[in-house]
């Protein structure tokens, strides 16, 4: 079986991607980064997480390599693995070891769906040594001051099964995410869709709605990102009781029950 290689490649973001800020974590970033220390981000999904990591790294003007993490991702996937090509065996650099080396900024998203035995492979890197070892070549490859670790997790998903270990998030700066108070969520939805008068207030007191059924149907209400696919569909012509369904309601559940709940809400503001 042919070994595959985890594709996930530096990227120097150009163009400022739009962020508002809703606290100080621009900041904390910044000083974590200043002093080599890694930095777990953590909330619900859909809050701003990746789109801040994206922010900070233009600001940085670092490269960015961002993993999906997933529960077959192997720690040979992180750091790299030996494949034979065209007839010899050569040594390819995972993302994890590629950030290293260029000193970009290395995001691992959703770090907890990624298997335990691979997140241990992070602890050298999260700690004082800020090494990588690269047990397969025999190479121990040092972080130097560019580089950033990050990590980020939904704590509303934990289990027993998927809990971030103590071991490994006591290595971290912590910034904890939420979704953005009503003011600031309009704000973002009127510049991520181009809507203008009370279309963004109306989406956000849809979402507003929604997560008040968390835990009564519901695994999660609607986040910002929802809200600005629902928003985007309103701006290309889209009825907005159709955009909230086909955008948020069907995005939240299959259970037909809370469908109809969901799609009552959306009717009862559009």
């Amino acid at each position: 079986m042919e070994a595959r290689v985890l594709k996930a490649e530096a990227n120097f973001i150009k163009d400022e991607p739009y962020y508002a800020p809703a606290g100080n974590e621009i900041e904390i970033f910044q000083a974590a980064y200043k002093n080599r220390l890694p930095v777990l981000l953590k909330g619900p999904t859909g809050c701003g997480k990746t789109r801040f990591m994206e922010h900070m790294a233009w600001q940085l003007k670092r490269p960015l390599i961002t993993v999906s993490c997933h529960d077959d991702l192997t720690a040979s996937d992180l750091v790299g693995r030996y494949l034979i090509t065209a007839g010899e065996t050569v040594w390819v650099d995972g993302p994890l070891a590629r950030a290293v080396r260029t000193g970009a900024i290395c995001y691992l998203d959703e770090i907890v769906e990624a298997r335990k035995d691979t997140t241990v492979v992070i602890h050298p890197l999260g700690d004082d040594r800020r090494v990588l070892p690269m047990e397969k070549t025999g190479e121990l490859l040092q972080a130097g001051p560019e580089f950033c670790l990050a990590i980020s997790y939904n704590p509303g998903y934990q289990s027993v099964l998927k809990d971030l270990k103590q071991s490994t998030r006591q290595r971290f700066v912590a910034i904890e995410f939420d979704y953005p108070d009503a003011a600031l969520e309009q704000e973002i939805v009127r510049h991520e869709t181009g809507l203008d008068g009370e279309l963004p207030g109306k989406l956000v007191k849809f979402a507003s709605m929604t997560r008040n059924l968390k835990g009564s149907g519901l695994e999660e209400g609607a986040s910002t990102r929802l809200l600005v696919h629902a928003g985007k569909l309103i701006a290309a012509g889209i009825d907005p009781r159709d955009a909230c369904r086909s955008a948020v309601a069907e995005a939240l559940t299959d259970d037909p029950e809370m469908l109809a709940a969901v799609n009552e809400l959306g009717a009862s503001l559009f």
